[in-house]
Protein backbone atom coordinates (compact mmCIF):
# COMPACT_ATOMS: atom_id res chain seq x y z
CA UNK A 1 0.00 0.00 0.00
CA UNK A 2 0.95 3.59 -0.60
CA UNK A 3 -0.15 6.55 1.44
CA UNK A 4 -0.17 10.09 0.08
CA UNK A 5 -0.64 13.18 2.21
CA UNK A 6 -0.97 16.64 0.69
CA UNK A 7 -0.20 19.87 2.49
CA UNK A 8 0.29 23.53 1.75
CA UNK A 9 -3.15 24.62 0.63
CA UNK A 10 -4.72 27.89 1.70
CA UNK A 11 -6.06 31.24 0.65
CA UNK A 12 -4.03 33.37 -1.75
CA UNK A 13 -4.71 36.53 -3.71
CA UNK A 14 -4.86 36.53 -7.50
CA UNK A 15 -1.35 36.72 -8.92
CA UNK A 16 0.09 35.11 -5.83
CA UNK A 17 1.98 31.87 -5.35
CA UNK A 18 1.50 28.73 -3.33
CA UNK A 19 3.46 25.53 -2.94
CA UNK A 20 1.76 22.20 -2.34
CA UNK A 21 3.59 19.14 -1.11
CA UNK A 22 2.73 15.46 -1.31
CA UNK A 23 4.43 13.13 1.13
CA UNK A 24 4.47 9.52 -0.01
CA UNK A 25 4.98 6.54 2.24
CA UNK A 26 4.62 2.80 1.99
CA UNK A 27 5.63 0.73 -1.03
CA UNK A 28 6.98 3.53 -3.16
CA UNK A 29 8.73 2.50 -6.34
CA UNK A 30 10.98 4.52 -8.61
CA UNK A 31 8.79 3.39 -11.48
CA UNK A 32 5.80 5.30 -10.15
CA UNK A 33 4.21 8.18 -11.94
CA UNK A 34 3.05 11.02 -9.71
CA UNK A 35 0.18 13.22 -10.70
CA UNK A 36 -1.56 16.32 -9.46
CA UNK A 37 -5.28 16.75 -10.07
CA UNK A 38 -7.82 19.30 -8.95
CA UNK A 39 -11.57 19.46 -8.52
CA UNK A 40 -13.57 22.66 -8.35
CA UNK A 41 -17.10 22.74 -6.92
CA UNK A 42 -19.58 21.27 -9.37
CA UNK A 43 -16.86 20.18 -11.78
CA UNK A 44 -15.11 16.95 -12.58
CA UNK A 45 -11.66 16.19 -11.28
CA UNK A 46 -9.09 17.28 -13.83
CA UNK A 47 -5.43 16.67 -14.54
CA UNK A 48 -3.01 19.45 -13.57
CA UNK A 49 0.36 17.86 -14.17
CA UNK A 50 2.47 14.79 -13.59
CA UNK A 51 5.99 13.56 -13.19
CA UNK A 52 7.85 10.35 -13.79
CA UNK A 53 9.46 9.61 -10.44
CA UNK A 54 12.57 7.98 -11.89
CA UNK A 55 13.20 10.11 -14.97
CA UNK A 56 11.90 13.39 -13.61
CA UNK A 57 10.07 14.18 -16.84
CA UNK A 58 6.98 16.30 -16.46
CA UNK A 59 3.78 16.99 -18.33
CA UNK A 60 1.29 19.76 -17.67
CA UNK A 61 -2.23 20.65 -18.62
CA UNK A 62 -2.40 23.61 -20.98
CA UNK A 63 -4.29 25.62 -18.39
CA UNK A 64 -1.32 25.64 -16.00
CA UNK A 65 1.64 25.35 -18.34
CA UNK A 66 4.19 28.04 -17.61
CA UNK A 67 2.66 28.81 -14.22
CA UNK A 68 2.89 25.53 -12.32
CA UNK A 69 6.00 23.42 -11.76
CA UNK A 70 6.30 19.92 -10.35
CA UNK A 71 9.45 18.81 -8.57
CA UNK A 72 10.51 15.91 -6.41
CA UNK A 73 12.75 15.18 -3.45
CA UNK A 74 13.74 11.55 -3.68
CA UNK A 75 15.35 11.49 -0.25
CA UNK A 76 12.13 12.67 1.41
CA UNK A 77 9.73 10.85 -0.94
CA UNK A 78 7.90 14.09 -1.61
CA UNK A 79 6.52 15.68 -4.74
CA UNK A 80 5.75 19.37 -4.83
CA UNK A 81 3.56 21.57 -6.97
CA UNK A 82 4.77 25.15 -7.17
CA UNK A 83 1.94 27.39 -8.34
CA UNK A 84 2.53 30.95 -9.50
CA UNK A 85 0.43 33.66 -11.12
CA UNK A 86 -2.61 32.10 -9.53
CA UNK A 87 -6.04 32.92 -10.88
CA UNK A 88 -9.49 32.63 -9.30
CA UNK A 89 -10.21 29.76 -11.66
CA UNK A 90 -7.40 27.79 -10.03
CA UNK A 91 -9.57 27.52 -6.92
CA UNK A 92 -10.14 23.84 -6.22
CA UNK A 93 -9.27 20.93 -4.01
CA UNK A 94 -5.90 19.66 -5.19
CA UNK A 95 -5.09 15.96 -5.06
CA UNK A 96 -1.85 14.07 -5.31
CA UNK A 97 -1.95 10.67 -7.00
CA UNK A 98 0.44 7.82 -7.73
CA UNK A 99 0.31 5.36 -10.57
CA UNK A 100 2.12 2.03 -10.35
CA UNK A 101 1.76 0.95 -13.95
CA UNK A 102 4.14 1.17 -16.87
CA UNK A 103 3.33 4.12 -19.05
CA UNK A 104 4.70 5.37 -22.33
CA UNK A 105 3.76 8.86 -21.31
CA UNK A 106 2.50 10.50 -18.15
CA UNK A 107 -1.22 9.75 -18.02
CA UNK A 108 -3.65 12.65 -17.78
CA UNK A 109 -6.71 10.58 -16.88
CA UNK A 110 -7.79 9.46 -13.42
CA UNK A 111 -7.98 5.73 -14.08
CA UNK A 112 -4.25 4.95 -14.35
CA UNK A 113 -3.60 6.33 -10.87
CA UNK A 114 -3.90 3.75 -8.12
CA UNK A 115 -3.40 5.82 -4.99
CA UNK A 116 -4.83 9.16 -3.98
CA UNK A 117 -4.33 11.65 -1.20
CA UNK A 118 -7.14 13.27 0.74
CA UNK A 119 -6.79 16.61 -1.02
CA UNK A 120 -5.95 20.13 0.07
CA UNK A 121 -8.03 23.23 -0.58
CA UNK A 122 -6.61 26.09 -2.63
CA UNK A 123 -8.65 29.27 -2.80
CA UNK A 124 -7.61 32.17 -5.00
CA UNK A 125 -9.55 35.27 -4.06
CA UNK A 126 -9.08 38.92 -3.20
Amino acid sequence: QVQLVESGGGLVQPGGSLRLSCAASGRISNSFVMGWFRQAPGKEREFVGGMSWSAGTTYYADSVKGRFTISRDNAKNTVSLQMTSLKPEDTAVYYCAAGAGVFRRIPDRLAPYDYWGQGTQVTVSS
